[in-house]
């Protein structure tokens, strides 16, 4: 009885332990689960060669040294054989994982759906700071929500033992002068736990003691404010598969920053954000390369890579974009280049950033035809037409997205100050329309008006506006109809007779 006391003692206390240590108990399980998947045909390889190993071991006991010979080289051939197998298995099972992820990825021809530009994640990175105020904590996250078009931003609080400190929600319009902030302010003494945070100021280890094998990428969580009411929304990862281990969604943890409850929910169509976790969309992206067979993997002679030339730098894959079909969508979008050296983008990938359901989100990939030049291209070529606007002081070229179809949209001006897009098509070695316009859309003038085209329909339109104010016989000039001009073109047309008015009051 008291040799049983001694093992169920020690048994009972690590168990204990287990059970209370449910967040690295977690993650130590994560992390065997994925190296199991790598070993375990290795480990059965081993298993094999230790049964020869045995069975030659008998054989020599019974043949003596006559059989000798024979079973040592079975017995080498089974640890070669072994050896081949486990190195085998850990290139192929990598191939395999890629196919897991690739189960609901459809390659089609159809054209991009039309898109909506938006204000540079950049700038969204930039503006966050200046208006955090007296805030003294550090900035963890920038997430732009494309449900309200906004950029949300999470701020740690200073310290060991604290959580966050603020949650900042503001409005960049990519035209426009609106600059509105909100700011939802965390109850430090109640809500104190973060991601990352020590001990019981830990967030991953609340999550796990509500709901335990489960695991989150920090990029993945971001901050929404609802009124005062600070929320941070955590996408939430599982684990599938037994030989081939890959990651799924499984929910949202919701923390409230005035209370510091935590909700587990799979009910994502109530949060204002994405729902679908960003890294499981980019590791979609990523398993493109098995599109193939696995030769062709192997090799690298399939799939395709994001665009890194440099031109979208800190923003080059997954960026999160509104549809423009008014149905309040938007999607996880990456311009795509083939494997190797070649630059230029020939697809255009689209992962939903909402999905109900535990299985992964469907992944589309464009071809694009006629595909179009490198960002970097692109950008060269904006500095080329509009030398003029582009790019002098801080003002320089920001992220170059896809747009729909075959046309992509860059941003021009500063991270304080975004003044100018420009809009093109195709490869810019083509006579294809790339206009320069405005913050908020209005057309200023075209390096080359595709015919047919909208710009081209519109320059036409100013032409002859232009004729109709000529000098009349009065001599007068007619402007023409006040209601065809655009905003932007009647601010302009204000700011010169202002000027205008002034010069000539200053002479008299």
């Amino acid at each position: 009885m008291g040799r049983a006391l001694k093992l169920a003692i020690p048994v009972l206390f690590a168990g204990l332990v287990l059970w209370w240590a449910s967040y690295y108990t977690t993650i130590v399980l994560w992390e065997l689960r994925k190296l199991f998947s790598w070993l375990a045909l290795p480990l059965l390889v081993a298993g094999f060669a230790a049964l020869l190993w045995l069975v030659v071991k008998l054989l020599r006991r019974t043949a003596g040294n006559r059989g000798g010979d024979a079973a040592v080289a079975l017995g080498c051939s089974g640890a070669v054989v072994g050896l081949v197998l486990a190195v085998g298995w850990l290139v192929y099972g990598a191939y395999l994982q890629d196919r897991a992820y690739m189960e609901d990825v459809r390659i089609v021809s159809e054209p991009v759906p039309e898109l909506a530009a938006r204000a540079p994640y950049l700038v969204g990175k930039a503006q966050a700071a200046p208006h955090l105020g007296d805030v003294t904590g550090e900035i963890a996250d920038i997430t732009y929500l494309p449900d309200s078009d906004r950029f949300s931003t999470l701020v740690e609080r200073r310290g060991w033992l604290a959580g966050y400190e603020v949650g900042l929600v503001q409005d960049i319009p990519l035209g426009g002068n609106s600059r509105n902030q909100q700011r939802c302010e965390f109850d430090v003494d109640v809500a104190d736990a973060r991601i990352g945070g020590w001990f019981n100021h830990n967030l991953g280890r609340k999550i796990s003691a509500e709901k335990r094998g489960l695991r989150f990428d920090a990029d993945d969580a971001y901050v929404v404010c609802a009124g005062d009411t600070p929320t941070v929304v955590v996408p939430l990862k599982r684990q599938t598969g037994f030989l081939v281990v890959t990651e799924r969604p499984a929910g949202l943890a919701l923390y409230d920053g005035r209370t510091g409850k935590l909700r587990i929910t799979t009910d994502t169509a109530s949060v204002a954000g994405p729902s679908y976790p960003i890294s499981i969309a980019a590791r979609q992206r990523e398993a493109t390369a098995a599109v193939g067979g696995f030769a062709d993997w192997w090799f690298e002679r399939s799939g395709w890579d994001a665009s890194e030339d440099g031109a979208n730098e800190g923003n080059e894959s997954e960026l999160t974009l509104q549809y423009r079909d008014g149905s309040g969508r938007s999607a996880y979008v990456t311009p795509l280049t083939p494997q190797g050296e070649a630059s230029s983008v020939v697809a255009v990938s689209t992962v939903p950033t909402r999905h109900q359901g535990r299985g992964l989100a469907p992944m589309t990939v464009h071809r694009l035809e006629p595909t179009w030049s490198s960002p970097k291209a692109i950008v060269a070529l904006i500095k080329a037409e509009y030398r003029d606007v582009c790019c002098y002081n801080d003002d320089m070229v920001f992220e170059v997205v896809p747009t729909g179809g075959s046309t992509w949209t860059a941003t021009v001006g500063s991270e304080q100050n975004i003044r100018y897009r420009v809009e093109g098509r195709g490869q810019i070695a083509g006579r294809e329309a790339t206009c320069l316009k405005s913050a908020d859309g209005a057309l200023i003038r075209c390096a080359y008006a595709a015919p047919g085209s909208p710009e081209e329909a519109e320059l036409k339109r100013r032409e002859q506006e232009k004729q109709k104010g000529q000098p009349t016989p009065g001599g007068t000039r007619d402007p023409g109809d006040l209601g065809a001009y655009s905003a932007g073109e009647l601010a302009e047309l204000h700011r010169r007779v202002s000027e205008e008015v002034v010069r000539r009051l200053k002479g008299a």
